[in-house]
């Protein structure tokens, strides 16, 4: 059997490279913006891309030339996620906070210094929430990602915030290290953390860790809706609802909270 060279490192790196911007662009990207964007030549992306979409990791809509993720790779991730047994138990408590709280939930893991959603249950009504699961969130930005680091060491977050940055989602996102770092005590003083239209305006998110048999943070739970139906008035109160929620799942997950 050969050894791969540099040239087929080369190659699987810009496919992936391809995969994971087309995954962050819900509308689908061009071979020509590919190209652009990956700075790889036209010729190239054009062989990746077809190579892609004929194992099923690409799909091509004909009208646009736009390339979407494919059916393959939502196989893949079922065989991941279904391996997550935190879905399977929190999952009934999503829709039971759901229908308390008439508000979209979502299950969060940190991965590669990102937030990723891992389920989601929607609210009933007109207003939806632009997620999925998959997707994934600046942690600075959002209450899963909040949630998700407030505990690690201060030097973590610090090395986090060096390595990934502390982008500007909106004019109310949280740019400053200083800043982010009261965020957190404040996240943990209370038990949970809130997104006040920091990554997307008019949206604002409540949301709890989930804590692991060990007693590190496993995932979070958090709940998204329009500024009008989630106010600051009601974010207290539905605040224990998600803190309620993450501590049974938690429970289940064998956690047990330290005696006072």
């Amino acid at each position: 059997m050969s050894e791969t060279g540099p040239k087929d490192s080369a190659a699987v790196e810009r496919a992936l490279a391809i995969l994971e911007a087309v995954a962050h662009r819900a509308g689908g990207l061009t071979n020509a913006e590919l190209s652009r964007r990956l700075k790889i030549p036209k010729s190239s992306a054009s062989y990746l891309l077809r190579t892609l979409e004929h194992h099923g990791y690409l799909r091509r809509e004909p009208e646009s030339g736009r390339y979407r993720l494919g059916v393959k790779v939502l196989a893949l991730s079922e065989s991941v996620l279904s391996g997550l047994d935190i879905r399977q138990v929190a999952l009934p408590m999503l829709r039971h906070l759901v229908e308390q709280v008439h508000l979209t939930a979502h299950l969060a893991i940190l991965d590669r210094g990102e937030a990723v959603y891992i389920e989601k249950v929607e609210a009933p009504g007109f207003i939806k929430m632009d997620t999925w699961v998959g997707r994934r969130m600046d942690v600075h930005a959002t209450s899963v990602g909040k949630a998700l680091i407030a505990y690690l060491p201060e030097e973590e977050v610090a090395a986090l915030a060096r390595q990934r940055g502390l982008r500007k989602r909106t004019p109310k996102t949280i740019t400053v290290l200083s800043k982010l770092e009261k965020e957190l005590e404040k996240a943990r003083t209370q038990g949970y953390a809130v997104d006040d239209e920091e990554n997307n305006l008019g949206v604002r998110c409540v949301a709890a860790p989930i804590f692991n048999s060990e007693g590190g943070v496993e995932a979070s739970l958090g709940v998204s809706g329009a500024i009008n139906q989630l106010d600051p008035a009601s974010v207290p109160k539905v605040a224990e609802l998600v803190k309620d929620a993450a501590r049974h799942i938690a429970q289940q997950m064998g956690y047990h909270p330290p005696r006072r």
